[in-house]
């Protein structure tokens, strides 16, 4: 349901020709608040409350097309705060999905690379800067987190999150 509202929100901004871009214009932004509809529910979660973070993660990520943090293991219900930083010399992202989510954003970026977007589950950092988001992981599942700037999926660049029921 989530990946339908998003289509039509990119088809309809298409349409209407907005710009769209993945520019260089991104620059450190740290606790975000949520944009309007933040708190939307999607299959992995929605957007955490940065006052309930129970663990932070640091995720680097480089030029290799590689996330330094790996497999993340989390309990249904926890909120994590993920400092993103980009130790590479070119633009590099964080998308948080279900894997089918992430591969049709990928095939979306390659059509059109410009693409801008500020949804909670996301992070876009230039190089050298370092962005976070604070993500409550609501559902139990197995669910990634990549860079879906064109190739770099393809090159390795995506890690897993597994949520747990809580005991």
């Amino acid at each position: 349901m989530h990946s339908k509202i998003v289509a039509a929100f990119l088809a309809a901004a298409l349409n209407s020709g907005v710009a769209l871009g993945h520019g260089s214009s991104h620059e450190k932004k740290t606790a975000r608040k949520p944009a309007a509809g933040a708190n939307e529910e999607t299959p992995f979660g929605h957007a955490g409350d940065a006052k309930k973070v129970m663990r932070t993660i640091k995720v680097g990520m480089n030029d290799k097309m590689h996330f330094t943090s790996g497999h993340v293991r989390v309990r249904q219900g926890d909120t994590l705060r993920f400092v993103v930083a980009n130790r590479g010399k070119i633009m590099h992202e964080m998308v948080i999905g279900t894997m089918k989510e992430l591969k049709e954003h990928a095939e979306l970026m390659k059509k059109h690379p410009g693409m801008e977007h500020d949804e909670p589950y996301m992070a876009h950092v230039s190089p050298g800067k370092t962005e976070t988001i604070v993500w409550q992981f609501t559902q139990v599942g197995e669910f990634h987190y990549a860079c879906l700037i064109p190739g770099h999926l393809e090159a390795g660049m995506i890690a897993k999150i597994t949520v747990e029921p809580r005991k």
